[in-house]
């Protein structure tokens, strides 16, 4: 729990306005803080671009080849499931592991804080010394902290082992992950499927496809600014410079293989 209103802070910051920031730390109405806020959009840039990207490279490089548009639906829908499959699992299993280890090595901090508490005491005052902190008032932090033991080795798991544990869940990090790569990664299909339903499209087909996945890249990095407070434009512009990169590789690749029909 915050006694300042997050998002006001974030705002004061990004507009460089003090009285604002300071009005934000002085709301006394306690918010709990979305710690896993972040963790989630994370999940969702990373599975949206990763699908978008895929995908839109399936299309350039069957329309490089020279494919028809079924083909184009085929490859694009069996990597749609398969790869968001895949991201999601990869997305679960990392995130429950690195929980895994973290508990682990909560549980060890915690009994060398209860068997040895000397050593504990003197290897977070040799790491405050070595932030620049005079040894008199580290010692002093750390008897001050060492009375409070969970809150002891909350600092330790932070300090000594450069760790922040956070309680998000691997099962939505991975349905994050899989809804963004599936939705996001259907934008470039979009058209090929119209194209399917109504044959005269298909001259269109790939030039509204790669317009639709710039707009959505483009939007995607855009996003990003929710958190990192940088401009939006120039965040949807890196996003749209990346993607249009991959699309394009995928593209020549398709072409230059097109005489292996």
């Amino acid at each position: 729990m915050l006694t300042r209103k997050l998002d006001e802070a974030r705002q004061a910051f990004a507009s460089n306005d003090a009285a604002a920031s300071r009005q934000a730390h002085q709301t006394r109405s306690r918010e709990e803080h979305r710690s896993g806020e972040g963790q989630y959009v994370k999940s969702i840039i990373y599975g949206g671009l990763d699908g978008i990207i895929t995908t839109f490279a399936v299309v350039a490089g069957v329309e490089g080849a020279s494919l028809s548009p079924g083909v184009v639906m085929i490859l694009g829908g069996a990597n749609l499931l398969a790869d968001g499959l895949s991201m999601a699992i990869g997305d679960f299993l990392s995130t429950r592991s690195e929980q895994e280890y973290n508990r682990a090595e909560r549980r060890r901090e915690a009994w060398e804080v209860e068997h040895y508490p000397e050593g504990e005491k003197q290897e977070l005052i040799e790491l405050y010394t070595a932030k620049g902190i005079p040894e008199a008032d580290a010692h002093v932090m750390v008897e001050a902290l060492a009375k409070h033991p969970e809150a002891w080795v909350d600092v330790m798991m932070v300090q000594e082992l450069g760790i922040l544990e956070s309680e998000e869940s691997p099962l939505r990090n991975a349905l994050a992950t899989f809804l963004s790569f599936t939705v996001l990664g259907l934008v470039p299909l979009l058209t090929p499927l119209a194209a399917l339903i109504w044959p005269a499209l298909r001259p269109l087909s790939f030039g509204v496809s790669a317009a639709l996945t710039a707009a959505a890249l483009f939007a995607l990095g855009a996003m990003k600014t929710r958190l990192t407070l940088r401009s939006w434009w120039r965040s949807g512009l890196e996003m749209l410079v990346v993607g249009g990169v991959a699309a394009a590789t995928a593209y020549g690749v398709g072409f230059v293989l097109s005489g292996l029909q």
